[in-house]
């Protein structure tokens, strides 16, 4: 049957980024339905954001679109242009190729539920914006390196 349910979802924590920055995710959980349903085209997960909690290091995608709606709670995007409050059911997409680094934040004091749906292409790299570091994402995983390519401090992958 097609109906996912999510109380079979178990929230995925932790993260792919350099052991470093581990400690900057706490708060961040998702449950990730698009890969319980075996879709393989796109990613679609519900981000839960407990206070002071963020979503991402602020960064952008090369080739992959993004897209974001709140769903619970109110969220604070944070990009190039500044700050801006989404509460429930308002909606932000990223474009790929578009250097707008962005993430989401939540500055309330209590859970911030998000849709977040974006591309699944074979390859992608990503750059981040407040940091000398960018991820290179092909058939073999995944590799954080310096934006010039070269080794980025306390990647253990």
């Amino acid at each position: 049957m097609p109906k996912i349910d999510l109380d079979k979802i178990a929230p995925r924590t932790g993260t792919i980024y350099p052991e470093i920055h581990h400690a900057e995710m706490a708060g961040r959980s998702s449950l990730r339905f698009s890969d319980a349903a075996g879709l393989t085209q796109f990613g679609a997960n519900i981000t839960i954001l407990e206070p002071g909690a963020k979503s991402s290091l602020r960064h952008w995608h090369e080739t992959q679109d993004e897209f974001v709606m709140v769903m619970y709670g109110t969220a604070t995007l944070v990009d190039n242009t500044g700050e801006t409050e989404l509460t429930a059911g308002e909606c932000a997409a990223f474009p790929a190729g578009d250097p707008n680094g962005h993430t989401i934040v939540n500055k309330s004091d209590a859970e911030v539920r998000f849709l977040a749906v974006g591309a699944r292409t074979p390859t992608e790299i990503a750059w981040y914006s407040d940091l000398d570091m960018k991820v290179t994402i092909d058939e073999g995983g995944y590799a954080f390196t310096r934006k010039d390519g070269s080794p980025y401090p306390g990647d253990d992958t």
